[in-house]
């Protein structure tokens, strides 16, 4: 009885409010995937179902480089972040607690508390200084400043996964002669792979959709898909914007299940 009565599901309202936030959130997407398919150029008025604006992104070559681009920038980010966030992972909960943890813990995470803008900034005026140093301007400071934004987001789920792990067969390992390495190849990474495999992903997520940190960074010719649906938006707006939209939806939802599907059968 008095489970019930402080129950939150049976609470006054709580129904509506619960489809209320569903609908907000998922009313956008649902009309952004409709209107992908308009026939029609214009994005208020529906002119039929049609799927030529996905065939127009996909023959348009600035939407193929742009999009190569971005998934070579989130790739080299994802791999180098993940690398980095597993390192640091091991080494602030392998060890005994000291002092300075916890600072170390909220350097890990700056990303994350300050505000995007102002990394972006900050990237901005270092990497000035470096272009006009050595005359380098390739995609190697996107692919720099992505890793450093996304170290947090593959941090987090590779650290909750290093907390949550018995320490028994690590120490059975050492206690059969066995290297830290032989440890850490034998025992630590195939027990930490989903959560590697769950930071890789988000970290990719995370550098795939960015748009203030690459608008800021970037050189010329070197829009990335995001940033160049920023630019058409500026210029005109066409059912394309929706299509390339709807793809990265798409490709995002692959990914979440793809992993699921993973994590499942590790379990």
């Amino acid at each position: 009885m008095f489970s019930r009565r402080y129950d939150l599901r049976s609470q006054p309202g709580f129904g509506f409010i619960t489809l209320f936030t569903f609908f907000a959130l998922y009313l956008p997407i649902a009309a952004l995937v409709i209107y992908s398919f308009n026939d029609a150029e214009s994005l208020s008025q529906w002119g039929g179902f049609s799927s030529r604006w996905f065939v127009a992104a996909w023959n348009n070559t600035a939407v193929q480089d742009a999009a190569i681009r971005s998934l070579v920038i989130a790739l080299w980010a994802a791999l180098l972040a993940t690398t980095a966030a597993m390192m640091a992972a091991l080494a602030t909960t392998r060890t005994q607690p000291y002092r300075g943890l916890t600072f170390k813990y909220a350097l890990i995470n700056q990303p994350l508390m300050v505000p995007e803008i102002v990394t972006a900034v900050a990237l901005l005026i270092v990497f000035s200084r470096i272009k006009v140093w050595t005359g380098y301007s390739g995609l190697g400071y996107l692919i720099v400043a992505h890793t450093a934004f996304c170290i947090p987001f593959a941090y987090l789920p590779i650290r909750a996964r290093l907390e949550s792990m018995d320490l028994t067969l690590e120490r059975a390992a050492a206690d059969l002669y066995a290297t830290p390495w032989m440890t850490f190849r034998h025992v630590t990474l195939p027990m930490l792979r989903p959560a590697i495999i769950a930071g890789f992903m988000l970290a990719f997520v995370i550098s795939l959709d960015d748009v203030v940190i690459t608008e800021f960074v970037k050189s010329g010719g070197q829009d990335t898909l995001p940033t160049y649906m920023l630019g058409q938006l500026r210029r005109e707006t066409t059912p394309e914007i929706n299509a390339i939209a709807t793809v990265f939806l798409a490709l995002s939802t692959a990914l979440v299940v793809v992993f699921f599907f993973i994590n499942k059968r590790k379990q």
